[in-house]
């Protein structure tokens, strides 16, 4: 499983129908956990982004898929960082020949 954390930002529509957040929030973590991911937790912020997701996939096919379902809807734009738990990071590095 890969971890990724995703940062978004309300569209014009999105925030028009901010109340609906919360839904939408829930559905994405049914088209994760459907691809076998899972939503760790989803965090709402201000400043130059409105929310940030931690999310587990099997892969990176599987979550674009998700993003892409979710994106269609219009409601939020995301931009997504492949992340590495410390102890993965470590063992890359172990492997980093100079």
């Amino acid at each position: 499983m890969s971890f990724y954390i995703i940062l978004w930002n309300y569209t014009d529509q999105g925030i028009k129908n901010v109340k609906d957040s919360p839904k939408r929030v829930n559905l994405f973590k049914s088209k994760l956990e459907n691809a076998g991911g899972r939503l760790i937790d989803t965090y709402y912020t201000f400043g130059k982004y409105d929310g940030v997701s931690i999310v587990e996939a099997p892969n990176d096919e599987a979550l674009m898929s998700c993003l892409l379902s979710i994106g269609s809807q219009g409601n939020a734009r995301t931009i997504t960082l492949k992340a590495f738990t410390y102890e993965g990071a470590t063992k890359i590095m172990e492997n980093i020949q100079q």
